[in-house]
């Protein structure tokens, strides 16, 4: 008996230590197949950001991509029914962070949720001393317990029109990034301690900017839906930094270096 439970238990030591090196091959196996032509027809009509990406960082999306619809159970909701431009569309966007830095395929996530449309959550809310839930209607959410939600039509659209600086896909899955490992704060998973003393002291500034500017009832590139907190702040910016990065890079010029960095990609450089 005992022989047999040391035995199990180095067999499951082995599972244990081997387990990330099979992920990784059978991610390269996944990556490596052929990107289907149906689905670069797809990106071409119906994504056509990705066009503006050098000709590798498009190959390397697409094999992103791949383990990503591999992975990550797309599941329609509300009657919509998932056809392969909806999983193309939402997989290709919400690859789009990952293409710098190496940091996994958002592991954490375990489904992502489409609604045909703007959908109803209901939250807990303390007012004046008493809790009651508020019913909010939403284009998209992030949940920390490992699920993305998102209105089709709003994915459909922010995929379309990538120059307006507002993209429902992108903007929650900079959430899923701020909330690797625990609560979405508005810092995300940096290298070192300078790293995150560098970035609190621009993205301060920069929030405490735009508070001061709606205040003052002034225009301005970042949305007013930043200054909600600093979690809403880091996810509006991506958006900006993915679609109108010239524009971010020219009246933000610290702010885009710091989402540079963290990124690793520099999309003002991309036609």
């Amino acid at each position: 008996m005992l022989i047999a439970t040391c035995l199990a238990l180095v067999l499951l030591a082995a599972a244990i230590a081997l387990w990330p090196l099979w992920v990784r091959w059978r991610r390269q196996r996944i990556a490596g197949r052929p990107f289907p032509a149906a689905w670069r027809g797809l990106l071409r009509r119906h994504v056509p950001l990705v066009s503006r990406l050098p000709a590798r960082q498009q190959l390397r999306l697409k094999a992103l991509m791949q383990v990503f619809l591999a992975e990550k159970p797309i599941l329609g909701c509300r009657g919509l029914r998932v056809t392969d431009e909806v999983r193309v569309t939402i997989a290709a966007l919400a690859c789009l962070p990952l293409l710098g830095a190496a940091r996994g395929i958002y592991p954490e996530l375990r489904q992502v949720l489409v609604y045909p449309s703007a959908f109803v959550v209901e939250r807990p809310v303390t007012q004046q001393g008493v809790q009651h839930d508020e019913r909010r209607v939403l284009a998209g959410e992030s949940w920390s317990q490992g699920q993305v939600l998102l209105a089709w039509d709003e994915v459909r659209r922010g995929a379309a029109t990538p120059g307006d600086g507002h993209n429902v896909v992108i903007h929650e899955f900079a959430h899923q990034l701020d909330q690797a490992g625990g609560p979405a704060n508005g810092a995300p998973a940096l290298a070192t301690a300078q790293d995150y003393q560098r970035w609190s002291r621009v993205m301060q500034h920069e929030f405490d900017a735009l508070q001061w500017r709606l205040a003052q009832g002034e225009p301005g590139l970042i949305d007013a839906y930043a200054a909600t907190d600093p979690a809403e702040f880091f996810a509006v910016i991506s958006e900006l930094f993915f679609e109108r990065p010239a524009d971010l890079a020219a009246l933000h010029p610290a702010l885009y270096a710091e989402l540079r960095g963290y990124y690793r990609l520099d999309p003002a450089g991309w036609r």
